[in-house]
């Protein structure tokens, strides 16, 4: 953070002295027209100055910003989320998770001593939906074990998914959106995505998704399902077929 304090406190330094000057000499600019001019010139590299400055702060922050979010996804390595579930009154999390990992994923060595907390995730409602149960391994193996079986939730109306910071969950939202469920997903809070063109892509940024498409030169399924073009109809021709025939 001090890079970037010390980057914006310059800029505001140097700011406030050049505005404060330009308001003195813009002031006596009447009295001397040449003096327009030169202040029009030097006003121009000032703002371009400015420009780039602020281009520059806008790419410190965007890293710090990724920095930051890359901390805490590692601290987010052990938790997965559980979907689905049914929801109880006074429910003990912890059981219900274990009862879940053996009876859908046959983890049968899985106990409440590998689960070192757990709980449902926002408030209850009168809504028929459970909540998502939120819970974190003690050992990265088992969280491990555990994903990579989750296809055998197939058909139960139970997913698991794995707890994405708020900017990866958005960008997810957003390859999904545009590729389709089936062609995006993630793996140790990294986001992949399938090209139409059937190249594997890592995504951390919605620039590279738009960049994706654009190399693929498709457009995402939505548009292609609202803007593409009807198909013309080709209709049969049975003389000319059957004189190739022959």
């Amino acid at each position: 953070m001090d890079p970037i304090n010390n980057t914006v406190s310059g800029l505001m330094d140097m700011f406030h002295k050049r505005m404060t000057e330009f308001e003195v000499r813009l002031q006596k600019a009447p009295a001397d027209p040449s003096n327009t001019s030169n202040l029009a010139a030097e006003f121009t590299v000032f703002k371009e100055f400015i420009a780039q400055a602020l281009n520059s702060l806008q790419q410190q922050v965007e890293l710090l910003a990724r920095t930051v979010d890359s901390m805490e996804m590692r601290g987010r390595r052990g938790i997965l989320l559980l979907h689905g579930v049914p929801e109880e009154k006074d429910e003990d999390t912890a059981k219900v998770i274990v009862g879940v990992v053996k009876d859908r994923f046959r983890i049968h060595s899985f106990a409440e001593d590998d689960i070192k907390r757990c709980h449902r995730m926002g408030r209850s409602s009168s809504t028929t939906k459970p909540r998502p149960i939120l819970f974190k391994l003690r050992d990265v193996a088992v969280r491990n074990n555990i994903w990579f079986e989750k296809t055998k939730l197939k058909g139960t109306g139970i997913t698991v998914s794995e707890f994405l910071t708020k900017p990866r969950h958005d960008l997810f939202m957003a390859a999904r959106k545009r590729f389709g469920v089936t062609k995006c997903w993630t793996r140790d809070g990294c986001i992949y995505v399938l090209a139409p063109n059937g190249s594997r892509h890592r995504v951390t940024s919605s620039t590279e998704l738009s960049s994706i498409l654009s190399r693929g030169g498709t457009k995402s399924p939505e548009a292609a399902s609202t803007n593409a073009p009807q198909k013309p109809i080709i209709t049969s021709r049975p003389k000319r077929a059957a004189a190739i025939k022959k």
